[in-house]
């Protein structure tokens, strides 16, 4: 029987997944999936969904359910029990409509109601018309990335309320936005995202008058890549870089970019991005010489979202348009990639979008008021 979804790991994928079984300190279940992965792997055994599922005391449906994850979701949905959300495909929750989740959640329960639970927050973005349709797993996914447990008996969010460092950076980030255009000092954003490359397994029929085009369901992962997003939204610009991964010193590369290429004439670059441990002027260090990493930092003034507090990134709203109008389909391969990204943002730069952003100090001291700490009488 001709497979749906075809497992065919990449070497990185299968040292990780060996050195798990191996080590054999994690949940059992993950040992389980880690087994059926290396047995099902087109460059490994090659065995069949009965045979695996004999051999490690499973249901076929459990087999073929992590063969689906893997291929549409990548290792780690595989190895967990439970389908997680693709990174590439559109966001459901853009930075603006996170926010009034975390508010909704953060608000008194609806009458007759002990507190939210995630579907009565399904729904009442959907009455809201936040959205047109929100399931409560992804609520589930958004909440969690907050750290906000409406859902249980006791409700935290993180940053907490009177949290001086979160609005320490958020009034930090607020203030670079409020400068003017200028180019010696340009404001630019950026963000990093993961995307999975998914080549087709039958052709396509193309389309025809009175029918759209036609692909088959079956479709096989073909390895992933990161997406490098800059954008400077006074000037109109951004770009996409992607990359195979997104290390220390990826991103060091592409700020040697960003100064010399996109840059070079600025006296300092304005960096806006959220504080991965790879963003650090350390990174340029581990790339280059110490001499030209020297020269890097002093042209660079950045300046970090808070932690949980990534709806303040201009740059995520960019990759939120980014995903839905350019990655909303199959891409099989890195080059494909990306040319289709340098169209995208060619195109997006010629018609001169950018993003207004309205959201000042004066209105985050007086809509997020709980987060700051009270003055000391």
């Amino acid at each position: 029987m001709k497979q749906t979804y075809v497992v065919r790991l990449i070497p990185e994928e299968r040292d990780r997944l060996e050195a798990l079984v191996k080590k054999g300190k994690t949940e059992a279940y993950r040992i389980k999936h880690a087994n059926i992965l290396l047995a099902i792997d087109t460059e490994g055994p090659k065995w069949s969904d009965a045979k695996a599922a004999k051999a490690y005391k499973c249901h076929e449906q459990t087999v073929r359910n992590i063969r689906q994850r893997l291929v549409e979701f990548g290792l780690n949905a595989a190895l967990d029990r439970k389908t997680q959300e693709q990174p590439s495909r559109e966001k459901i929750l853009d930075g603006e409509k996170e926010a009034r989740l975390i508010a909704i959640g953060c608000s008194e329960s609806p009458k007759g109601s002990s507190r939210w639970t995630l579907h009565l927050l399904a729904d009442k973005m959907v009455e809201l018309n936040i959205v047109e349709a929100i399931s409560h797993e992804t609520v589930r996914q958004t909440l969690k990335k907050n750290e906000l447990r409406p859902h249980l008996r006791k409700c935290w969010v993180i940053p907490p309320e009177q949290n001086a460092e979160f609005v320490a950076n958020m009034e930090d980030v607020l203030e670079v936005y409020a400068r003017p255009l200028d180019p010696e000092f340009p404001v630019v954003c950026m963000d990093e995202q993961p995307t999975q490359l998914l080549k087709e397994t039958r052709q396509k029929i193309s389309e025809a008058p009175g029918k759209p085009e036609r692909q088959d369901y079956e479709y096989e992962r073909n390895g992933t890549a990161a997406n490098f997003m800059f954008t400077e939204t006074l000037a109109g610009w951004r770009k996409v870089n992607v990359r195979e991964q997104r290390t220390a010193i990826d991103w060091a590369s592409e700020i040697d970019e960003l100064l010399e290429v996109d840059y070079p004439n600025a006296k300092k670059v304005v960096l806006v991005c959220d504080n991965l441990n790879t963003h650090t002027v350390a990174s340029f260090y581990k790339s280059f010489p110490p001499e030209k990493a020297r020269r890097m930092a002093e042209r660079l003034e950045i300046h970090y979202t808070p932690k949980h507090g990534s709806w303040l990134n201009i740059a995520e709203i960019e990759l939120s348009a980014f995903t839905r109008q350019c990655l909303d389909r199959r891409i099989p391969e890195i080059q494909i990639l990306r040319s289709e990204a340098k169209s995208w943002y060619t195109t997006r730069n010629d018609k001169q979008k950018s993003v207004d952003w309205q959201f000042k100090t004066e209105d985050a001291r007086i809509k997020l008021k709980r987060l700051y700490p009270q003055n000391q009488s």
